[in-house]
Parts: C-alpha cells; sequence; structure tokens
C-alpha cells in the first residue's frame, strides 16, 4: 500500500458548476499526476491483463457483459478512460481481433506501455477527451469503459451521443460509474457512510482546487434517470442496469468503497445499451 501523500493533494473542496473545459484540464492534470500512485495501490487488484468492472470485483469473464465471448473475437472494440488498458490487454489475450482504447492522461497511457511490454499483449493507445472521440461514425462493433471516462464529464448527453456516434448498427455500449445514490452520502466505506448528508438531486460538480481556485480534480453527478435519458438521447436502448453486490470474502477498501457499506447499499451502476439495427 503505497502513502496517501503520493496522490495529489486535495486543496480545496467546494461543490459547483464546471464546464466541459475546465473539466478536461482538471482531469488531465490530476490523473497525470496521480497515475503512479494509482497503479501502484490499484493495479494488482486490477491485474495487468484482466477486465473488473468496479471495485466490487466483479469480471468480464464472469458477468459477460459484452456479450458472446466468440462472436466479439471478430470485432472492433474501443475503450473509453482506459487507464493502463488493463481491460482492452484482457480483450486481446483473449484472441478479440482489434481493440483500440484511449485515455485523457499521458501518464496512464505511459504505464499501459510498461505493461505493454512486460506482458507481451500490445494495446493500441491514443490521448483523447471522451467529450470528443477522434474516430469515425459507425467503426466500432462495441464501446465500454470500466469507470473511466464517464463519471469526469459534465454532460451525460455528450459523452453518450460521441460513444453511440462512434457505433456500428447492432453495436454495444456498456459502462460503469459509481452508483448515482452514492451521491446523497459520504465518501466513507465503514458505518459513518450511512448517513445522508446531501441531495441527490444536486448536481453541481465535486471539485477540488487549488490556492488561486483552479479546479485540479472534478467529478460529476448525474441521476440514474440522466444517464438513461442519455442513452435515449443518444438513439441507444437500454437493455440491462447492473448493480453488482458486495461479495463474501471482499475485505478490500477502496475509497468509499468497502465491505461494511457495500453489503447494504450499492456502489457500482453499469449500464448496457445497444444500438438498433436500421
Amino acid at each position: 500500500m503505497h502513502d496517501e501523500t503520493d496522490y495529489p493533494a486535495p486543496g480545496h473542496v467546494e461543490r459547483r458548476d464546471v464546464d466541459a473545459g475546465e473539466s478536461s484540464r482538471a482531469g488531465r492534470l490530476w490523473w497525470d499526476g496521480a497515475a503512479d500512485a494509482y497503479q501502484a495501490e490499484h493495479g494488482g487488484f486490477l491485474g495487468d491483463a484482466d477486465f473488473v468492472w468496479c471495485p466490487e470485483g466483479l469480471t468480464e469473464e464472469r458477468a459477460g457483459l459484452l456479450g458472446d465471448p466468440a462472436e466479439l473475437r471478430g470485432a472492433r472494440v474501443l475503450e473509453v478512460g482506459c487507464g493502463a488498458g488493463q481491460c482492452g490487454r484482457w480483450l486481446r489475450a483473449r484472441g478479440v481481433r482489434e481493440v483500440v482504447a484511449f485515455d485523457l492522461s499521458f501518464r496512464q497511457l505511459q504505464h499501459s506501455r510498461r505493461i505493454d511490454a512486460e506482458t507481451g499483449h500490445s494495446l493500441p493507445t491514443v490521448q483523447a477527451d471522451a467529450q470528443r472521440l477522434p474516430f469515425a461514425d459507425a467503426s466500432f462493433d462495441a464501446v465500454f469503459s470500466s469507470f473511466g471516462a464517464f463519471p469526469f464529464v459534465p454532460s451525460a448527453d455528450d459523452a453518450l451521443g460521441e460513444a453511440a456516434r462512434v457505433l456500428r448498427p447492432g453495436g454495444r455500449l456498456v459502462f460503469s460509474v459509481t452508483h448515482p445514490v452514492r451521491w446523497s452520502f459520504p465518501d466513507d466505506p465503514g458505518e459513518e457512510g450511512f448517513t445522508v448528508h446531501q441531495s441527490y438531486f444536486d448536481r453541481r460538480a465535486y471539485v477540488e482546487e487549488d490556492d488561486e481556485g483552479n479546479a485540479v480534480y472534478v467529478e460529476h453527478h448525474h441521476t440514474v434517470g440522466d444517464w438513461v435519458r442519455g442513452i435515449a438521447r443518444a438513439g441507444l436502448t437500454l437493455k440491462d442496469l447492473v448493480e453488482p453486490e458486495w461479495p463474501e470474502g471482499l475485505d478490500r477498501v477502496w475509497g468509499g468503497w468497502g465491505p461494511v457499506r457495500g453489503r447494504m447499499i450499492p456502489g457500482t451502476a453499469i449500464f448496457s445499451a445497444v444500438r438498433p439495427k436500421g
């Protein structure tokens, strides 16, 4: 376990509106500074070439949310907000024809290159923003994000619209985010985390600022309804909403996730949608 001081200092904490440009800048700077500590702390749990959807430990191998593995092998797949590319690398290791990944943080992508060299499973990556995807329309059979960029975008509609744009008809979008109900509770995995302390309907972003008032970390809240409406407005059809239960025997604490609170209220929401054919 690394020392918590390895992460960027939180600074002043505020709840306020943040636009797309400020949010993107803060995300890039924070994750470039936090990538080393994040991979040191969570890399073992995530695996170098494994596909973990959430802190509850639900894996794609067990859940099969992207569909039939045999059909997926011939697909072209995009990972949104890949971090060090663990999920995309797992797909490549299992014979998926083409997987492309991107992240806002250059330092996270450097870790991806490091793990490529260590595992021998190369994952093509590019530095990009989920709010403006550098890919052609209808160019992927599946798009997914495991706690990648979606929690950090101010507009659910914009991010989902971009994901839908690059999907081919019949393609699938699957993404995991902090369960929206968690925003009513403190970020505490223990008993103190059961007390509601803010409105679920308060959509102002959580913002950490430096001494000059510049955002250095931003996370956005969208309700379940916001995500569902965003999926519909993007022209997609919602197929499933998975709320993983905390598994027996998992004692790991990850930020606000842990066995005490995790056995009582959901910590993760995984949305699965498809782009209709025709």
